[in-house]
């Protein structure tokens, strides 16, 4: 499926970009070098730094970061799954399982080459392997491999919802749905420059352009484009919160906050330099944050949604 241009003018004329909040200034918390991704578990944040080798468990309520634990090398993408951390280290070819309340290693998964991003759709964690330019099922209980799909090139980052598996492929300017179920292609639709972010709402798909600087969405029943919303340079994470998107940018070293009913900016927030991931926490003492994964500056920022919403 091909993008319709009369669609496309007509979004990006219909929707501005938003204004820059310099006012809040967001909190920010030292990690590991380079750091990438980010993953909440109901009390902790896990943050996979690439440049350490590492990952952070960041202690939302206390603020600080509890423990480091070495993994494979590498680490650019990390997942919960309801039980256990799952991380995959791109130059290692590998995912690791581990325990969420000490950080041990529960087992090494060897995957596809240069495993970048991760998905649980209920009882599998799903792999995106950007060299193999396909994507590993592996049974969430033990690791075991299910089975090995082809997509498009350079699978970079994976969502799953309501019995489907969503896969950006970012150097085939597309993305990739699979049947959960098996592996079975439904469809490739073709989307903005460099897709690299995915998130689903269960009517729509989320993707975020990074060399198209703005934000696609696509109506999850047959992949049609519903609008196209600038954002700032390279888009890469992207969340819900609060009946809104968030999107880290990262050669703006921005995040910008869409509405999430038709995808129009309503705010654009600094935070520190190069973010790529980005999460939402929620506990009893601290109420929701938006956590934001800063590759520049070896840190992780904390937006709190109120001062937006």
């Amino acid at each position: 499926m091909r993008l319709r241009s009369s669609l496309v003018v007509f979004a990006i004329v219909a929707l501005s970009p938003a204004a820059i909040w310099s006012a809040i200034v967001p909190r920010a918390f030292r990690v590991g070098r380079g750091p990438e991704a980010i993953a909440f578990d109901g009390t902790s944040l896990w943050i996979a730094n690439q440049f350490d080798d590492t990952i952070t468990r960041f202690g939302v309520d206390q603020r600080r970061a509890l423990q480091t634990v070495a993994v494979g090398r590498r680490p650019v993408a990390i997942a919960f799954d309801g039980a256990h951390v799952w991380v995959a280290s791109l130059f290692a070819n590998t995912v690791t399982m581990l325990r969420p309340d000490d950080g041990s290693v529960v087992g090494t998964f060897a995957v596809g080459g240069g495993p970048g991003g991760l998905a649980f759709d209920g009882a599998s964690m799903w792999v995106a392997s950007r060299e193999s330019n396909t994507v590993t099922k592996l049974r969430a209980s033990d690791g075991a491999v299910i089975g090995t799909f082809p997509v498009g090139r350079r699978p970079i980052t994976l969502a799953a919802r309501d019995g489907s598996v969503w896969v950006a492929n970012q150097s085939s300017n597309s993305v990739s749905r699979l049947r959960a179920s098996d592996g079975a292609p439904l469809g490739t639709f073709q989307v903005g420059d460099g897709p690299f972010g995915l998130a689903l709402d269960g009517q729509s798909v989320w993707v975020t352009s990074f060399f198209g600087h703005r934000v696609v969405r696509l109506r999850a029943s047959d992949g049609a484009v519903q609008s196209v919303s600038p954002v700032g340079d390279g888009p890469s994470g992207i969340v819900f919160a609060g009946g809104n998107l968030w999107v880290a940018n990262n050669g703006s070293s921005t995040v910008t906050v869409l509405r999430q009913t038709d995808g129009a900016p309503l705010a654009t927030i600094p935070v520190g330099r190069g973010p790529f991931g980005i999460a939402t926490s929620l506990t009893p003492v601290t109420g929701v944050g938006i956590w934001v994964a800063s590759f520049g500056n070896n840190s992780i920022a904390l937006i709190d949604p109120r001062q937006i919403l």
